[in-house]
């Protein structure tokens, strides 16, 4: 914990020294403000000693007075409001910076970091990021800086003046100080565990409205009502044990208050008994304890917020600090794809720490081969996919392209060859022709509409009445599986990529939809390398081979027709099971 605050910190503060004028320009006006607040009892002094004095050139001095307090009084003015003005420019940058390295960090994580954790979680700890730098900042700059500042400049004052209760202030100060830091740092614990389990509750609760229909279709209202409850209750309780630790907090601030006051006015009579002091001491002396009281009266509650704060941060830096699974390699370079050959060689890879799915793989795919995977769930069909597109690296062996090592290569230039349909494309809450146009974003109206038509997207999309400007709603809910698709599709087409990977592409759509696009599909895949995982089998009886994959193995392969002549064949068994197809050939 003490180790992620440290890491916490320092990536703020290098994101905040990226503006070290700024930050100098705050530091001036601060102490601007203390100098003309540590100065100004000076004149209350001397209206007091004027007053008790009752001499007849009284008034005069007086309005001298005045006009130095009002003088005072606009340069602390001055300094007030060119802090701010330099403050808000200061943080606004740095939460504008924290918030892209955030995405930048957060998009360049693997495909299992983002299936380990909740979309909902995710959003909030970046957002509680920036935020706790604000909040971190705004206690530095407007409270413990400017009380730190306040402080040194009473205690440099007094001690010139009256050094004996310049000693003592320093010393309750001090005590004073570490009271408060020693106890913020007992309660960071508690803080922790408050944001630890409020992420927590907050990814439940993402996660059940996500599967909202799941709760009624299945009766799990009452169990998920029963979980979220025990989450909120384990919050209520952390959350009451943190506000009775700032209840203890206050009462012993109070005390030490209290004894501060007590104390500098036991020496400070002492000091008028001996002549030492005037009545006008007396009043320089009771405006900087009120001065004392108004600032440190909440410093332990300052701390405490910084700590707090450095707690909801903790998440999103362990998300920062933790290495990114799949990376480009420092030298890694562009990848070019001139034909389009793909080959395994003895690839290893397991997930985690669980069974191997591929051992010493082989396999080879030609330029402009068109290549079906089948088989039952789990043998390997996906993973393939998944390791081409380099969602995960291999443990062992290479995966090439046109002879190039793709793990030499740079991600970026790997996936900008290879255009994938996925089982269930998940679509951006923007425009139609915005999501087609993803795949290629200076692509032309034209190119897009063209791209919609070939993949028979065109035909539902001409229906709405705002065309290609409809949104489709979050994750694209407001169209259904087979239009998804078909979008999915037409960005395919639109990319134009050398390699194409279709993982059960046409699996929602209807018998009728399926088979307008296979001729579509048929003009996207020539001369193209294609790659097919499908367990609908009539999807793929055209495929220039198909490849049958078990535990990770290649058990069978061929065309259609050879494939049905194996007998006892995994192929013929699933050929069987549906009834021979539906497809025209």
């Amino acid at each position: 914990m003490k180790e992620r605050t440290k890491q916490t910190l320092q990536i703020f503060w290098q994101h905040a020294t990226r503006y070290r004028w700024r930050m100098t320009a705050i530091l001036v006006t601060m102490l601007g403000i203390a100098a003309c607040e540590a100065y100004l009892p000076f004149w209350y002094k001397k209206i007091i000693n004027i007053l008790a004095a009752g001499r007849p050139d009284a008034l005069n001095q007086l309005d001298h007075v005045i006009i130095f307090i009002a003088l005072i009084g606009a340069a602390s003015w001055f300094f007030r409001r060119s802090r701010d003005f330099f403050v808000t420019r200061f943080q606004s940058r740095v939460l504008s910076d924290l918030n892209n390295t955030c995405f930048d960090n957060l998009q360049q994580h693997s495909f299992s970091f983002f299936s380990n954790n909740f979309t909902g979680s995710l959003v909030r700890k970046i957002g509680r990021y920036a935020r706790s730098f604000e909040d971190i900042s705004d206690e530095v700059t407007y409270r413990i800086g400017q009380t730190v500042l306040q402080l040194v400049a009473i205690l440099i004052v007094l001690a010139f003046l009256y050094w004996q209760l310049a000693a003592v202030i320093a010393v309750w100060a001090a005590i004073f100080t570490w009271v408060n830091y020693r106890f913020s740092r007992y309660k960071l614990k508690y803080d922790l565990a408050h944001s630890l389990t409020d992420s927590e509750a907050t990814g439940h609760l993402a996660d059940t409205i996500t599967n909202s229909t799941n709760l009624k279709l299945f009766g799990g209202f009452l169990r998920e009502k029963k979980e979220y409850r025990r989450l909120t209750e384990k919050l209520h309780r952390i959350r009451l044990k943190s506000w009775d630790l700032a209840a203890v907090s206050d009462a012993v601030q109070s005390a030490f208050l209290l004894v501060l006051e007590v104390g500098v006015y036991y020496f400070g009579v002492r000091l008028w008994h001996r002549g030492i002091l005037t009545i006008g001491d007396f009043a320089l002396i009771q405006a900087y304890l009120f001065q004392m009281f108004f600032r440190v009266w909440d410093i332990a509650k300052f701390i405490q917020k910084i700590y707090r704060n450095l707690a909801e941060a903790d998440e999103m830096t362990d998300i920062l600090k933790t290495p990114l699974e799949v990376q480009d390699r420092p030298d890694a370079a562009g990848l070019s794809v001139p034909k389009g050959a793909i080959e395994f060689q003895k690839v290893n890879f397991r997930y985690h720490s669980g069974v191997s799915v591929l051992k010493r793989f082989n396999f080879t795919i030609a330029p402009g081969e068109k290549v079906a995977f089948v088989g039952p769930s789990g043998g390997g069909k996906t993973t393939i996919v998944k390791l081409m597109l380099r969602f995960y690296d291999v443990q062992n062996g290479k995966i090439l392209i046109d002879g190039q090592d793709i793990a030499a290569t740079t991600q970026e230039s790997l996936r900008r060859h290879i255009a994938l349909v996925p089982q269930d494309p998940i679509l951006f809450h923007r425009s139609l022709l915005e999501n087609i146009r993803y795949a290629r974003p200076n692509a032309t109206a034209t190119e897009v509409v063209r791209a919609a038509r070939l993949a028979h997207a065109h035909e539902f999309i001409s229906s709405f009445p705002q065309k290609y400007q409809t949104f489709v709603g979050e994750r694209g809910i407001k169209l259904s599986g087979g239009e998804r698709q078909r979008v999915a599709i037409a960005r395919a087409i639109l990319m134009d990529a050398p390699i194409l990977v279709f993982d059960e592409a046409t699996s929602s759509l209807d018998s009728e939809s399926e088979y307008l696009i296979q001729d579509a599909l048929r003009n996207l895949m020539a001369g193209r390398t294609t790659i097919v995982v499908a367990h609908r089998l009539s999807t793929i009886m055209q495929m220039d081979r198909i490849v049958v994959m078990e535990d990770g193995a290649v058990t069978e392969q061929g065309t259609h027709d050879d494939l049905l002549k194996v007998k006892e064949g995994t192929y013929q068994k699933l050929w069987n099971i549906q009834a021979g197809g539906f497809a025209a050939t």
